[in-house]
């Protein structure tokens, strides 16, 4: 039996056509609440990155701030100007308003300095307070005769723990 051009085209007819393979509303919805919920993941992870590098920036520029005080009070040679205090003018316009407490040891020359620093918040910077305690040699600072008197008191304390 020869079929011929019309017998093919009624043989393709005759079977049934295959399901088209789509996705159900279902499935849609299901892939765009995933979605939904790895990008508000996402997103809170990425602020969450950009507060702690604005909080990091923010710690560094206080910690230099402090670092150049220390180093104006650690090199102001007249104690009188250091017990006084005073204001330094930040970058930004801002001011640390900063105070110390020198205390002598019983030890010539050796002082124990509590510094102690305010700065107020400005704009998008925030306001901080920081305390240190430091001994520092400083010949400069000491009363000449004081000094004598405690290089007298440590002579004699060196002499009685030779002589027993």
């Amino acid at each position: 039996m020869d079929r011929g051009a019309g017998g093919a085209r009624l043989a393709m007819r005759s079977n049934p056509p295959c399901p088209r393979r789509a996705f159900t509303l279902i499935e849609v919805l299901v892939s765009l609440a995933i979605f939904a919920l790895a990008s508000v993941v996402l997103s809170v992870a990425y602020l969450n990155v950009i507060g702690s590098y604005r909080a990091l920036d923010s710690q560094q520029r206080s910690d230099e701030d402090w670092k150049v005080l220390r180093a104006g009070v650690l090199t102001e040679p007249d104690l009188a100007k250091v017990e006084e205090g005073g204001r330094v003018v930040l970058p930004g316009g801002r001011e640390l308003a900063w105070r110390a407490k020198v205390e002598p040891t019983e030890i010539a020359d050796l002082f124990r300095l509590t510094l102690e620093g305010d700065v107020p918040a400005a704009g998008e910077a925030e306001a901080w307070q920081r305390t240190q305690h430091l001994y520092v040699l400083r010949p400069s600072w000491s009363d000449p005769a004081e000094r004598e008197k405690l290089r007298d008191v440590t002579r004699q304390r060196v002499f009685q723990e030779r002589v027993k």
